[in-house]
C-alpha cells in the first residue's frame, strides 16, 4: 500500500517536473524571440540570446522525452540536450565580457581572445560528443531516468563547466562594482541572480550517471522540480534586466512591453500545455489516453487568457508602470484614442456639407480653410465646376471683419468660420478667421429663418472642426521639433543606466531614420547649398577627420564621405543597367551627375513613382554605410 502510494507520488512529481520543463522551454524560446525582435544590436542582448538558445535546446529535448518513444529517439534527444549544455560555459563568459564593456571596462584584447577560445573549447567538446567520446552509450533503464553513460571526458567537461561559471561570476562581480547608478546596480543584481538559472537548469543532467541520483530518486526529482521552478522565475528576471540594454525607450515602456510579451506568450502557452497534460493524464487513469476534452481545454484556455490580457493590459500598465506620471500619460493615451486625423476631419466635414446641401437643396457646397493667409478648399461636394469659375480670394476680401452674417459671392452664400470667443477677448474684438463655408444658391432663392438657423448651426460645427485641426497641427509641429532632442536625451539616458562616464560625455550616434533624412538633404545639394554646408552629418567624427585632411573644409569632407558611401552601394564589375545596379545608378545619375528625374527614370526604364520609392531605399542604404563607418571609427 505504502509502496504504491510512493510510486504514485513519484509519478506525480515527474509529471509536474515535465510540465515545468516544457514551461521553461516555452518561456526561454519566447524571450529568445523578444531579444531577436527588440535589442539584438546590443552585445549584451546578443550574448544573452545565445544563452537562451542553449536553454531552449536543453529543456525542449528534455520535455520531448517520454517512455513511449523508441530508444533511438531518446538517444538522439539526449545528445541534442548536451549540445546546449556544451556551449553554456562559453556563452556565460561572452555575456560577462559584454557586461564589462557596457560598464565602461572595454577589453584590451585578452578577454576577447579568451571568449573566442572558450567557444573553440566548446566546439571541441561538441566534436567529442559527436564521435561518442564525451558520453557513452544510452542506459535506457537507468535510474533515476534514461541517460548517457559518463566517461573520462564527461568529468573533464564538468571541471571546465564549473571553472567557466566561476570565471563568469568574477566578471559579473567586477561589472557590478563598476556600476555608478542605483538603477544600474539594481539591474546588475537582477542579472547576476538570473544568471544562475541556466547553470541550475543543467545541474540535474550533470548528475545523471552518479550513484547518488540512482539511489535517491525521490530526493533527485524533488530537487529537480524545485530547481525548475527557480529556473523559470530566474530566466524571466534575467530577461528583465537584459531588456534595458541597447534600447532608448523609457523604463515604463520596456517593463510594459516585456510583461505583455510574457503574459501573451509563456503564460498563455504554458497554462494551455499544463492543462492539456493534466487532462490527458487524467484520461489515462480512466483508460482513455486521448479524449475530446484535450483540444477543447487548449482552445478555451488560450482564448480566455488572451481575452483577459486584452482587457487587463491598460489597467496593469496604469497601476504598475506609470507611477507618479500616471496623470500625464493618461492624457497622452486619451489624446491618441480621440485624435482627429485628417481622414476623420474629412469625413466629418463631408457630413456637414451633405447636411448643408440637404437643408437648402443646393447643387454645390464647399469648406475652405485659411492657413498662413492662404485660403484653400479642403472639402468640395456637388457641382465642382461652379466653384472653379470663382476666385476664393474675392470671397475672403468680402467677409473680413464680420462674424455672424452670410455674404453673397457670385452664385454662393458664404459664411465666415471664426474661432470661439475666448474669455479674455473684448466684446468688440473679432475672433480669428478659420475659413469659409460656401453653399451654392438657386436663382432667386432666399433663406428662410429656419434654414438660416440650421445653416449657421452647421457652420459652427465646421468651425469647431477647423479650430481643432489648427490646434492639432500646432501640437504635431511642436512634437516634430521636440522629437530629435527627446530621442537624443533618451539614448544618453539609456546608456547612462550603466556607464555615466562615457554616455554623457560622448556624442551619441544618430538613428538610421535621422541619418536617411540628412543624407537626402546632403545629396540634394551635393554640389553646394545650405542643405550640404549646414547638414547635421558634419558633426560626425568621420566627417571631422576627413575635414582635417582637407584644410578644415567641412563641405568637401561631407561630399567625400557621401562619395565613399555611394561607392559602397556599387556592385562589383563594370557598370550596368540591371536590377542589382538600380540603387547605385539612381544615386550616381540623379545626385552626382545632376540629371533630371524624367531622364533618369527613362534611362532606367521605370516610372517616376517607382524611382522615388527606390530612391528612399538608396538613402537608407547610404545612411547605413555612413553609420557603420562612424561606429567603426568610434570602436578604434
Amino acid at each position: 500500500m505504502i509502496i504504491g502510494w510512493l510510486d504514485t507520488l513519484l509519478a506525480g512529481i515527474q509529471t509536474l517536473n515535465q510540465i515545468l520543463t516544457a514551461g521553461i522551454a516555452i518561456t526561454a524560446f519566447s524571450l529568445f524571440l523578444y531579444a531577436l525582435s527588440f535589442n539584438l544590436r546590443d552585445r549584451v542582448a546578443r550574448s544573452f540570446a545565445i544563452i537562451l538558445l542553449c536553454v531552449v535546446i536543453v529543456f525542449t529535448a528534455e520535455a520531448l522525452q517520454d517512455k513511449s518513444l523508441a530508444i533511438k529517439t531518446i538517444d538522439l534527444l539526449l545528445h541534442l540536450q548536451w549540445f546546449g549544455i556544451v556551449f553554456l560555459p562559453a556563452a556565460y563568459l561572452h555575456l560577462s565580457d559584454a557586461l564589462l564593456v557596457t560598464a565602461g571596462r572595454p577589453s584590451r584584447g585578452r578577454r576577447r581572445v579568451a571568449v573566442r577560445g572558450m567557444y573553440l573549447v566548446s566546439a571541441f567538446f561538441l566534436a567529442l560528443l559527436a564521435f561518442g567520446y564525451l558520453l557513452g552509450p544510452l542506459v535506457p533503464d537507468g535510474q533515476p531516468a534514461p541517460h548517457l553513460m559518463r566517461t573520462m571526458w564527461t568529468e573533464i567537461f564538468t571541471l571546465f563547466y564549473v571553472g567557466a561559471m566561476v570565471w563568469a561570476g568574477v566578471n559579473f562581480s567586477r561589472a557590478y562594482r563598476l556600476m555608478l547608478t542605483r538603477s544600474g546596480r539594481r539591474r546588475m543584481l537582477y542579472l547576476m541572480a538570473g544568471a544562475t538559472a541556466p547553470a541550475l537548469g543543467s545541474y540535474p543532467y550533470l548528475l545523471f550517471g552518479y550513484g547518488l541520483a540512482a539511489q535517491h530518486p525521490y530526493l533527485f526529482w524533488s530537487v529537480a522540480t524545485v530547481i525548475n521552478v527557480l529556473v523559470g522565475a530566474l530566466v524571466i528576471v534575467m530577461a528583465y534586466s537584459v531588456a534595458f540594454f541597447g534600447v532608448s525607450w523609457p523604463d515604463r515602456v520596456i517593463k510594459s512591453r516585456l510583461f505583455k510579451w510574457i503574459m501573451r506568450g509563456p503564460v498563455a502557452a504554458s497554462a494551455a500545455l499544463a492543462l492539456m497534460t493534466v487532462v490527458r493524464r487524467g484520461g489515462e487513469l480512466f483508460g482513455t489516453p486521448y479524449t475530446a476534452f484535450v483540444p477543447f481545454i487548449v482552445v478555451v484556455t488560450i482564448l480566455s487568457l488572451e481575452h483577459g490580457i486584452t482587457f487587463a493590459a491598460p489597467i496593469w500598465e496604469r497601476w504598475l508602470f506609470f507611477g507618479s506620471d500616471r496623470a500625464e500619460l493618461q492624457i497622452l493615451q486619451n489624446f491618441e484614442e480621440r485624435l482627429l486625423t485628417q481622414s476623420d476631419l474629412q469625413q466629418f466635414l463631408e457630413a456637414v456639407i451633405a447636411a448643408v446641401r440637404d437643408h437648402l437643396q443646393s447643387p454645390s457646397a464647399f469648406i475652405a480653410a485659411l492657413d498662413d493667409e492662404t485660403l484653400s478648399p479642403i472639402v468640395v461636394a456637388g457641382n465642382r465646376a461652379m466653384l472653379d469659375q470663382e476666385s476664393l480670394t474675392e470671397a475672403l476680401e468680402q467677409v473680413q471683419g464680420d462674424t455672424r452674417r452670410e455674404f453673397q459671392w457670385g452664385n454662393f452664400w458664404v459664411l465666415p468660420l471664426h474661432q470661439r470667443r475666448r474669455a479674455d477677448m473684448d466684446l468688440d474684438e473679432v475672433p480669428p478667421l478659420l475659413g469659409l463655408l460656401g453653399v451654392a444658391r438657386r436663382e432667386n432663392q432666399t433663406l428662410e429663418r429656419e434654414q438660416r438657423d440650421a445653416l449657421w448651426l452647421l457652420a459652427d460645427r465646421a468651425a469647431l472642426a477647423l479650430e481643432d485641426r489648427q490646434l492639432q497641427q500646432r501640437v504635431f509641429r511642436s512634437l516634430a521639433d521636440l522629437q530629435p532632442q527627446v530621442e537624443m536625451i533618451q539614448r544618453m539616458r539609456a546608456a547612462g543606466r550603466y556607464d555615466t562616464r562615457a554616455s554623457l560625455l560622448a556624442e551619441p550616434l544618430p538613428q538610421e531614420a535621422d541619418l536617411a533624412n540628412w543624407v537626402k538633404d546632403a545629396l540634394t545639394h551635393y554640389w553646394g547649398g545650405p542643405k550640404l554646408t549646414n547638414n547635421p552629418l558634419i558633426k560626425l567624427q568621420v566627417v571631422r577627420d576627413l575635414a582635417e585632411q582637407d584644410d578644415g573644409n567641412s563641405a568637401n569632407a561631407l561630399r567625400s564621405l557621401l562619395r565613399k558611401a555611394v561607392d559602397q552601394v556599387k556592385p562589383k564589375g563594370d557598370r550596368k543597367f540591371t536590377t542589382e545596379w538600380i540603387l547605385y545608378n539612381i544615386l550616381e545619375m540623379k545626385f552626382i551627375e545632376g540629371r533630371k528625374v524624367r531622364d533618369v527614370a527613362s534611362r532606367l526604364a521605370m516610372s517616376e513613382a517607382d524611382l522615388y520609392r527606390k530612391q528612399r531605399v538608396a538613402f537608407e542604404v547610404v545612411a547605413k554605410a555612413i553609420l557603420e563607418m562612424e561606429i567603426n571609427l568610434k570602436d578604434l
